[in-house]
């Protein structure tokens, strides 16, 4: 399978950044499949079902409150569901301290995973072994998880209020954004659990995600439509990355699996930005989706994304070749994440 090169050149003029995405590089955190479709209706409270050919909503369940992110195990059998409480960042009264398993071939909830004393479990990442990794944000702390014993093997301080969490696809290392709790972005050695550098981010910072091949990590800034390019080789934010046709600061970023295309949602504009990683600085491509974007799913055949729009409820089904949302569908009262399995 051919290698898909693609280049980030420094903005100041200073430096040029060379990122190198492997086509068909495996992310056990950028999971797809042709099996099913699972939502997470935050809003409704519930983890919902959908055939992933007709959108069609097959069964949902009730697990708490409130059911934020998701991670797919490996083989496909499980998701694990933080519930986070009945808040939000920075006003989270009544923090939950569960991770929900479910059964994906009954679609029942299998158990739970007690994290206490730790409290809020939100960003949830999971390694190529089943491992699980999440933030505990009142707790600041990054917790290590076997699903299998269902015990947390560490809990790693983070320093800030860590909110979402990039693991590389190696399991190396952990990148942890605390908004604008701490101005930097906390990375973790995996093995050493522990803190080994802190990237400054005088803004803060919102989403977070891992290039396929693990060479960069890229973080929207919290107050400004830009993203950070982070070298994980050298632990240095060594671009930034502007949003065309943004005015407000954007919410997340996920490339796509083979690495070819990198997209960014932004909640307060509506919209989803399309970045072609082999000409980051050419013309990038504005899609209006649903209301407050929050979330993506990318299809087994590369040219379909979903956009979880956690203002409406509904998601959006767009088409990469034509770069426009084709459909939409009912997910719940408020869907800010999804994945096929």
């Amino acid at each position: 399978m051919a290698t898909n090169k693609a280049a980030f050149l420094a903005l100041t003029g200073i430096a040029a950044v060379t990122l190198v995405f492997a086509a068909g590089s495996v992310d056990p955190n950028n999971p797809t499949g042709s099996h099913g479709l699972i939502v997470i209706d935050k809003i409704g409270r519930h983890v919902r079902f959908f055939d992933p050919s007709t959108y069609q909503e097959i069964s949902n369940l009730d697990v708490g409150v409130a059911p934020h992110d998701v991670a797919i195990s490996p083989d496909h059998k499980f998701a694990y569901i933080p519930i986070y409480g009945d808040g939000v960042y920075g006003k989270n009264p009544h923090p939950g301290h569960t991770i929900a398993i479910i059964d994906l071939t009954t679609r029942q909830l299998a158990g739970t995973i007690d994290v206490s004393p730790y409290q809020a479990p939100h960003g949830i990442q999971i390694d190529a072994a089943g491992k699980i990794y999440v933030t505990c944000d009142l707790s600041r702390k990054l917790l290590v998880i076997d699903p299998k014993t269902r015990s947390i093997e560490a809990a790693i301080d983070t320093e800030g209020t860590g909110h979402w969490i990039a693991v590389l696809p190696d399991a190396s290392k952990a990148y942890v954004a605390a908004k604008n709790d701490r101005l930097f972005v906390a990375v973790i050695d995996l093995k050493k659990r522990s803190i080994i550098a802190r990237i400054p981010a005088p803004n803060g910072i919102q989403g977070i995600t891992a290039s396929p091949d693990g060479k960069h990590v890229v973080a929207n800034d919290l107050t400004e439509p830009k993203l950070l390019i982070i070298n994980t080789a050298t632990d240095m934010a060594e671009v930034s990355l502007p949003l065309q046709d943004n005015t407000k600061a954007s919410y997340k970023p996920r490339f796509s699996p083979d690495g070819s295309k990198l997209l960014v949602c932004n909640l307060t504009e509506a919209s989803v930005n399309v970045i072609d990683t082999a000409d980051p600085h050419g013309k990038q491509h504005v899609i209006s989706v649903g209301k407050d974007p929050m979330g993506f799913a990318f299809a087994p055949d590369g040219k379909t994304v979903l956009v979880a729009n956690h203002g409406d409820g509904t998601v959006s089904v767009v088409d990469l070749s034509q770069n426009r949302v084709v459909s939409s569908f009912t997910g719940g009262s408020g869907v800010e994440s999804l994945a096929y399995y």
